[in-house]
């Protein structure tokens, strides 16, 4: 049973999520037939669809009254000249935050080999955005040592201003990487990254629409994604909440809030969102 102090921060962690979508043809008016405005969300990049795409997206989107954080895949972006060319872009349109992840094209279109190389560039050029975030895994690279992505965390430790956890269904695993990236001394605040309530078809048919090899990327780096989604009672995002509440509301933790990928099932994801909030304000008991 959920006491009132588990309660308060499952709310609290519900309250300022921002959702991760996908660049589709069909996701602005999606979003605004269903997101409030204000709200913060992610664009996500592709070597499939491109990055033109993804700032696209994210200009319609402020342009619409939301808040928007494009992903700058580092290995899709030339060198530092276009760098410039897309930080005067989304300056421009009012974007001061972004997520800067190395990107899985093969090969890299220029100069950057992974994201730390251009936020090395960024902080050269004055550091532009308030915010930028950066990608931290609960569980194993699926191609990348542990060794390596705890130092590449370290390394950018400088030059990032939030934590993103990548994809994990697992909230003891997750309880107890925060807890890790704490011991190391990496205090920059932390998102993080659950999955909202995912229909299993509308994942496949998501994965289709990102394109072939786009998809054979995405099952290679999540295999247990389709595993915990087919199997009944294999992942509840509200159970999720509740069994990393604990660790989320300790001041250590530096928790900011949640990082919701919604595989562009965002009408779905604001009704639960919305309705677990309205349950846990009704349940909760005033005290005596």
């Amino acid at each position: 049973m959920r006491n009132n102090t588990i309660k308060a921060e499952m709310r609290r962690l519900l309250a300022g999520a921002r959702y991760e979508v996908l660049p589709t043809a069909s996701i602005e008016d999606k979003i605004r037939a269903c997101v409030p405005a204000g709200h913060t969300l992610t664009v996500t990049a592709s070597a499939g669809k491109g990055l033109p795409a993804t700032l696209d997206l994210a200009e319609r989107l402020v342009g619409d009254g939301y808040r928007a954080v494009p992903h700058l895949a580092a290995r899709m972006i030339s060198g530092r000249q276009e760098l410039e060319e897309i930080v005067a872009r989304l300056l421009g349109c009012g974007i001061d935050s972004v997520f800067v992840p190395a990107g899985d094209a093969d090969p890299a279109a220029g100069d950057y080999a992974g994201s730390l190389d251009l936020l090395r560039d960024l902080t050269e050029m004055g550091s532009p955005f308030a915010q930028v975030g950066v990608a931290g895994y609960p569980e194993s690279h699926p191609t990348i040592t542990d060794d390596i992505t705890v130092q590449a965390m370290w390394d950018k430790r400088h030059h990032a201003t939030n934590l993103v956890s990548n994809l994990c269904f697992d909230p003891t695993t997750v309880s107890s990487w925060v807890k890790r990236v704490r011991s190391r001394g990496a205090v920059m605040p932390l998102l993080i990254g659950m999955p909202g309530p995912i229909e299993r078809a509308k994942l496949l048919t998501m994965a289709t629409k990102i394109g072939v090899s786009e998809s054979a990327r995405f099952l290679s780096k999540n295999k247990s994604v389709f595993a915990r989604i087919a199997t009944p009672g294999g992942y509840s995002p509200e159970r999720f909440l509740e069994r990393i509440a604990p660790t989320t509301r300790e001041a250590a933790s530096h928790v900011e809030g949640l990082h919701l990928f919604t595989f562009n099932q965002v009408a779905e994801t604001e009704v639960w969102r919305q309705d677990l909030i309205e349950q846990l304000d009704s349940s909760a008991v005033s005290p005596r």
